[in-house]
């Protein structure tokens, strides 16, 4: 994959880039949505801590294709409230350490989910030979 940042536009605001290009002929695979809902059915009141299920379940979805973290092209959050971006970009960064390119990424602030104890969804995309 290649990271697209122009030197036209402003850098990206955070651990991402503003675009990628995905060879032809690799595989995709996007996820569901994930929420901070633990296999017990327990949901942690923080926001990092809810985002680290959401990327922990997406590891696995991914292993489940032969993928991992560095094959991820675009990630798409949603968070309850700008006071929770803090904790899911952490989350988000922790999930990406490993990452050579950055993948594009959406965080866009919604006013809720199927349930009021969730405060962030995460899906991506993500895309290998």
């Amino acid at each position: 994959m290649k990271s697209l940042n122009p030197d036209s536009i402003a850098p990206p605001f955070a651990r991402y880039s503003h675009g990628i290009e995905v060879p032809p002929g690799w595989r995709m695979v996007r996820t569901s949505g994930q929420l901070g809902l633990d296999r017990d059915g327990s949901v942690p009141e923080d926001c990092k801590a809810q985002a680290a299920i959401c990327f922990a379940n997406i590891t696995a979805i991914l292993a489940e294709a032969g993928m991992g973290p560095g094959d991820v092209c675009h990630v798409g959050a949603y968070v309850t409230d700008r006071a929770h971006m803090p904790g899911y970009m952490a989350a988000r960064d922790a999930f990406l350490a490993e990452n050579a390119v950055l993948p594009s990424s959406t965080l866009v602030i919604v006013s809720g989910f199927t349930r009021p104890e969730f405060v962030v969804e995460v899906e991506v995309w993500a895309a290998a030979p």
